[in-house]
Formats: structure tokens, sequence, C-alpha cells
């Protein structure tokens, strides 16, 4: 082809770290005495304490999003000690992303570098003793039990409401809490759920308002402070849920406007007659989804996965010629192709970034990489 191709791998999997180990051996005392200073502040708190320190390192949490939400939500969790930290982002760091995600900087914005991989990456270098696995993927209900194995916690950094809805039938149906969490423009919703004990996302909201109906970060904007005000009451949620499992807990929708200074408690009532935790019809677990889809405020389709996907690096010598810019990352390959940038995935997937038609979309995959959309 003529195109140079750079190996950004890390030298590790896309999956991150490996599994919490069984009968792994006990901290010394060295370690006992570091793990104690470093906490020393939240243990003192005395709602949380030692008891709340203790279930917090031995618990898994997910993290669903990378980006605004999920970069306050991940980094609360990875330095307050939480055993292991599982993060799932099907997107790539941009520069538009820098002035609200905070796990991201103007080096891995310029090599479109994966943001579960990026988020991860820095909260590795902070330094800590939480775990972290790393999944790139567009999280549906095929992948989504993989993913959440074995989790004590669910955590909404997302931007989409077909997303949400999925993981509410997901965690009513598996029995794990969950928070929801939500922001626009100056202002923001955080919702947390226990399943059998609390109203679910359903209850409150029982189906998703129609496409352009409410607004969006790309037609309203979003600033930082309402990102961290929102995601702050998100994590504190999460971690009293899992530090206090047990403690009795009213739990409410909470409303927040970080502009004109306004926080409010909202009702939040469970429905006798809810479709998910009254009648178990968990309809978003057993959607095929499958179509190619614009990805709101992005200027970007997004195209599943056909079959069975193939590998990166086999995929970089089938490229055509006119393809320029090729880099080959841990877990993406990316490439220029006729105006627009590609981003195929290891699971499949890709994006198209440069076009928000999705018709489009399909004839530049079919040109790239010569199978149907």
């Amino acid at each position: 082809m003529g195109q140079s191709v750079e190996d950004r791998s890390c030298g590790s999997e896309s999956q991150g770290a490996a599994p919490r180990a069984e009968g792994a051996r006990a901290p010394g005392a060295r370690h006992l005495e570091e793990l104690a200073e470093r906490f020393d502040r939240q243990v003192r708190f005395a709602p949380f304490g030692r008891e709340g320190q203790a279930n917090l390192v031995s618990a898994r949490v997910l993290v669903v999003g990378c980006g605004a939400l999920g970069g306050v939500l991940a980094q609360t969790f990875f330095r307050a000690g939480v055993g292991e930290l599982v993060l799932v982002d099907r997107d790539v760091v941009e520069l538009s992303n820098l002035p609200r995600q905070v796990l991201f900087d103007e080096r891995q914005a310029r090599a479109g570098m994966p943001k579960a991989l990026a988020a991860r990456e820095t909260l590795e270098g902070s330094g800590g003793t939480s775990s972290v696995r790393a999944h790139v993927l567009h999280l549906d209900a095929r992948n989504l039990a993989l993913v959440a194995e074995d989790v004590d916690l669910v955590l909404d950094g997302t931007d989409n409401l077909e997303t949400r809805y999925l993981l509410n039938d997901f965690c009513i149906e598996r029995g794990i809490p969950w928070v929801y969490a939500g922001v626009v423009g100056s202002a923001g919703l955080v919702l947390p759920i226990l399943p059998g004990r609390s109203a679910c996302l359903a209850c409150v909201f029982p189906a998703p308002p129609p496409a352009g109906a409410l607004p969006t970060c790309d037609t309203a904007g979003v600033l930082l402070p309402a990102v961290g005000a929102v995601a702050s009451f998100a994590a504190g949620f999460g971690l009293r849920l899992v530090a206090r499992p047990r403690d009795e807990f009213e739990p409410a929708l909470i409303e927040l406007d970080t502009w004109n200074g306004s926080v409010r408690r909202l009702g939040a009532a469970r429905d006798p007659a809810c479709r998910v935790c009254a009648r178990h019809e968990f309809v978003y677990l057993y959607q095929p989804g499958g179509e190619a889809i614009a990805l709101c405020g992005r200027n970007t389709v997004q195209v599943p996965a056909r079959g069975r996907p193939r590998a990166l690096t086999a995929l970089v010598h089938l490229l055509p010629a006119a393809a320029r810019e090729i880099r080959l990352h841990e877990a993406m390959l990316r490439f220029a192709f006729e105006g627009c940038r590609f981003s195929v995935f290891a699971d499949g997937r890709t994006l198209i970034e440069g076009t928000n038609d999705v018709a489009r979309a399909r004839a530049l995959f079919e040109r790239a990489l010569g199978e149907p959309a």
C-alpha cells in the first residue's frame, strides 16, 4: 500500500488488568500502613468508616462511558480505592472533549486514542491501589452481561437514553444497584436506583422521549461545573451504596443547576404498574440492534460489526490505496479515506467521522473495507 503503520500498542489486552485473584497473599504490615495513610481522611468520616473502606476495596464497579460524567465518576472511585474499576466506552478522544472531560489530555486527543484506554492510562498514571479493566466497545444487550459480570454497582456516564434503559433493565433483572445521571447546559439529574427497594428509571420516566424532544449537549452545550456537580452527587450516592449497602436509604430524583445555584430533591415513588420493576418486562435486554446510527452532536456515524470481526493487523493490508494516515493502536485501526476518518475497533464496530449522513457512511464503509454496512 505504501503507507506507514505505527503500532501504538501498550503491550496489554484491551480488557486491561486481570480480574481479582482469589486467595491473594495478605498485604504486609508496611502495605497496610500505607493504605491507612492513603485513605485516612475518608475513613475518618464516620458514616463511611473502616467498614465502608473495606467494602469498597472488595468491590467491583462498572462505569459506562468515560467522557464528561464518566471521567469524574471513574476518577472518584479510583482515588477512593475501589477494588476493581471496569470502564466501557465506544468512542475516541477529541480536542472538543478537553474542556469538560477530565481524564484526557491533548496528546491523547491528537492521537485519537480510544477513551477507555486513555482513561485507564490516566488513572493508572496517578498511582493507586485499584485495578482497572478497559473495554473498547459499544455496550449493547449482547455484551452487557460479559462486561458487568460480578459487579457490585453500575454508574451511568453515558450520553444516550437507549443505553440507560438497557442498564435499567439489566440491573433490575440482576438486582444490581445503579445510579442514573444526566447533564446538559448548566443542569442535570441524578437518581440512585436500588432494585426492589426504590423506584427504577422506568418508574420515573416510563419511556424515552421522541428524538429531538429534549435539549442535548449538541443543541444546548454543557459546562464543566454542571458535569462536576452532577457526577459528584452520583459518585457520592454510589460510594454510599457500596460502603453501606444495608443502610436505610430513601432515594430521590435530584435536580441541580449550577448556573442559578439551585438544588431540588424530587419525589421518586415506585410505580406499581412499572414495566420493569413490577411486570419484569425487560424489552431492552432483547433488542437486536445492529443498525448504523448517527451519533448525537458528533458528525459521526457508527457502523456495527457484521459477522465475526476481522483481525486489525490483517485488515491493515486490505485497505484501499487511497487510505491515508494509517495508525494501528492497541484496540483500534485508524485511517483517513475520502474526506472522512475511520476508527475500526477490535469488536468489529467502525466510527466514521466527518459525516452524519448514514447512507453516505455506509457507502464509504463498503468502499474502504470491502463489505456492505
